[in-house]
């Protein structure tokens, strides 16, 4: 095998990348040598430049643990989350998009009854939302389980915290015989990602806004239907259109109705405000 030459340096290395196995990972490995080698001479690094850059992906994983996910972060505000969400997930114009599923989701959220309020007692306007599982033929989809997740009034998730007794802000809902589902929570807000890290960093020398629009998560994984990781926006919410992770879509933004008293959808009374928001689930059929 011939030494390496500033040429010839970019075949040496895919070549010895695409002994890997299995094929796909010869596949990837290989384009990703190549992809860096061109992004390499394309800007002609510099060694004081690849060295900040070896520190920075340092302390990206020194920062992430099971509380806080930097390199998905990274990939968030590069917009490599949502391409890789579009490439993936092309459902038909008549099911709901998908969005990004973000760097706070925790598997294991308690069952919840129709119209339970995951929030236990977190500050903000009460929310209902509500509507219909359904798929693209317009059958009602009965029994889907809806893992629902948001950040709370100060825009932090229960996986930023330390040691949580209880779900907060999480709870799994399932729809009726009729499709038709019901949770409460509070109000969401928008929020700033964390700032104080290595992304936070690379951000603070760009004019990028680090806001995420007031939105809730929802996973919709039931069986014989493309698995759905989603959002709602709120429509009243600022930075729908500059949106840090590039999650926003038309399709999800909707309208949040407030009351100054009257009956919640679940049938509770109240005589204090509260806000509803009617949204329907649309799956795609597997082939």
């Amino acid at each position: 095998m011939p030494y390496a030459t500033e040429e010839n340096i970019t075949e040496l290395a895919a070549e010895r990348w695409a002994t890997a196995e299995p094929p796909r990972l010869a596949e990837l490995m290989g384009a990703l040598v190549r992809h860096l080698h061109a992004f390499a001479r394309e800007v002609h690094l510099t060694e004081d430049e690849w060295a900040a850059a070896m520190h920075w992906l340092t302390r990206t994983g020194q920062i992430s643990d099971d509380k806080r996910e930097e390199f998905i972060l990274a990939s968030d505000v590069l917009g490599l989350s949502m391409l890789v969400v579009q490439m993936n997930n092309r459902f038909g114009p008549d099911a709901t998009p998908a969005t990004v599923l973000g760097p706070f989701y925790i598997d294991g959220s308690p069952t919840a009854p129709f119209g339970w309020d995951m929030s236990d007692g977190a500050e903000g306007v009460p929310l209902f939302v509500h509507g219909t599982v359904r798929d693209t033929g317009g059958t009602p989809v009965g029994g889907a389980v809806l893992d629902v997740w948001q950040a709370d009034s100060d825009g932090v998730y229960e996986a930023q915290l330390g040691e949580v007794d209880e779900a907060r802000l999480r709870a799994k809902y399932a729809s009726r015989p009729d499709g038709t589902y019901c949770l409460r929570s509070v109000v969401p807000k928008g929020y700033t990602i964390p700032m104080d890290g290595p992304v936070g960093e690379l951000i603070e020398h760009t004019r990028i806004s680090h806001f995420r629009p007031a939105h809730i998560h929802f996973l919709i994984d039931e069986p014989g239907y493309e698995k759905l990781v989603t959002h709602i926006f709120e429509a009243q919410t600022r930075y729908l259109d500059s949106d840090v992770v590039f999650g926003t879509k038309e399709e999800l933004i909707v309208p949040f109705h407030h009351h100054e008293s009257g009956a919640a959808p679940d049938g509770t009374r109240f005589d204090t405000p509260f806000a509803t928001a009617e949204f329907d689930f649309v799956l795609q059929p597997k082939e």
